[in-house]
């Protein structure tokens, strides 16, 4: 897996599941709170980037591999315990020999991806349902450290994320680095309502093509505006 083969490997700190070719980059691609990498959203988000070139590399956290092995539910520990798992799989999978390895999650996954950027650096962030604030909680951001990231970062939300809406996003003073790219009626999951004409799938392979396009953009060094 160290030269980027495909496939899933179980390691000393857990599962790794490698997809596609790194024609366009490689994403490390950390799953949200309560759902780990075999859920429907990160199963179809992982296989359309595959297709679209970006080579993703997938890793649960210790606690979920806990709630595995126990068969029940827990919460996930600090989230400073969860950058350093993440900053230990950074080190285990970089490789220079290989395309650099951009930092990206959903949700919790992605608030980690970016700490861990802000403090160490990253060539690069993909932040899929950004968990600005805890819902029903918009006064609790989540963005001391945003100011640090020095890296292109995407984030895809849905407009009607109950994280970050686009009404309350726009009030946001985020990173110079920062796009944003809006799933019309999604919410947290990037399901849309019924009434929209528009499926989860959908919006999901609209997410796909907003990733492969900013990774290619800054690969080859010309950057997309923010939607």
């Amino acid at each position: 897996m160290l030269r980027g083969e495909n496939g899933h490997w179980q390691l000393p700190d857990g599962p790794l599941e490698v997809s596609g070719q790194a024609t366009v980059g490689r994403l490390l691609i950390a799953h949200g709170a309560g759902a780990g990498q075999d859920s429907t959203f990160l199963q179809r988000l992982r296989a359309g980037l595959a297709e679209g070139g970006v080579q993703t590399l997938a890793i649960e956290f210790a606690y979920l591999q806990q709630m595995r092995r126990e068969g029940r539910r827990r919460p996930p520990p600090r989230v400073d315990r969860l950058v350093e798992e993440m900053a230990a799989w950074c080190d285990f999978l970089s490789h220079p020999e290989l395309p650099p390895l951009w930092l990206g999650g959903k949700s919790m996954g992605g608030r980690v991806a970016s700490l861990l950027a802000a403090r160490d650096g990253a060539p690069g962030l993909v932040l899929c349902g950004y968990p600005f604030h805890p819902p029903a909680k918009p006064e609790r951001l989540r963005l001391d450290h945003w100011p640090r990231l020095a890296c292109p970062t995407l984030v895809i939300q849905g407009t009607r994320d109950p994280f970050g809406t686009r009404e309350e996003v726009a009030g946001y003073a985020l990173s110079e680095h920062a796009r944003l790219h809006w799933l019309q009626d999604g919410d947290h999951d990037w399901k849309p309502r019924r009434a929209s004409g528009r499926s989860q799938a959908q919006l999901i392979d609209e997410g796909v093509a907003a990733i492969v396009a900013f990774m290619t953009a800054h690969a080859s060094g010309h950057p997309q505006p923010s939607e």
